[in-house]
């Protein structure tokens, strides 16, 4: 059964498509031509009024899809081309094996999550986001995720806590702000 988003929540969990995908023959993660590593990147996200936001979080994205294997940077590539076109099966094929091949990527887990969100099947998404955020706490887009699922199934102050650490991570998100003061409207009521 596939649950129809509404709102912002729509928007929050979209897919990671391929245009800040570099494949650069599986090269291991490393510093980038300035010397800024993936946390000095987190780091300066954090910034507040960081002009520029964007560049950052490009750069970490493509940091975190390095895999250090030609296989399994192509079956992410796969999996990423199957969300682009909404193929959705072909997208599940292709993150399951990348998570099979790969269990300890955090972006396969990330892209698996992805395709089960796509498809309706927010449990199994879930427990990706869960293994995403295991492997990577700083995934600051499976925090969203786990959001975005946690307030459909009717859980607001976990949705909350998701979202808030989230905007900890990479408070530049666009939606992240609306998304946590609605939460926080919708939770502050007295509890009986």
């Amino acid at each position: 059964m596939t649950i129809a988003l509404t709102g912002v929540n729509s928007l929050v969990f979209t897919p990671f498509i391929s245009a800040a995908h570099a494949q650069d023959g599986g090269a291991m993660v490393r510093p980038d031509a300035e010397g800024t590593g993936i946390n000095d990147l987190l780091t300066l996200l954090t910034t507040p009024d960081l002009e520029g936001w964007e560049d950052v979080e490009a750069k970490i994205r493509v940091e975190w899809s390095r895999s250090g294997s030609h296989s399994v940077d192509y079956l992410l590539h796969r999996a990423i081309e199957a969300m682009e076109t909404d193929n959705m099966q072909a997208a599940l094929e292709h993150a399951t094996a990348l998570t099979d091949h790969a269990p300890e990527f955090a972006e396969g887990w990330s892209m698996l999550a992805k395709a089960y969100f796509h498809s309706g099947y927010y449990g199994p998404a879930l427990d990706a986001l869960q293994r995403t955020v295991a492997l990577n706490p700083a995934h600051f887009e499976a925090f969203s995720g786990l959001g975005v699922i946690l307030d459909e199934m009717g859980e607001p102050e976990a949705a909350l806590r998701a979202f808030q650490t989230s905007a900890a991570i990479h408070p530049h998100q666009p939606h992240i702000s609306g998304a946590i003061e609605d939460l926080e409207a919708r939770t502050s009521g007295e509890k009986i």
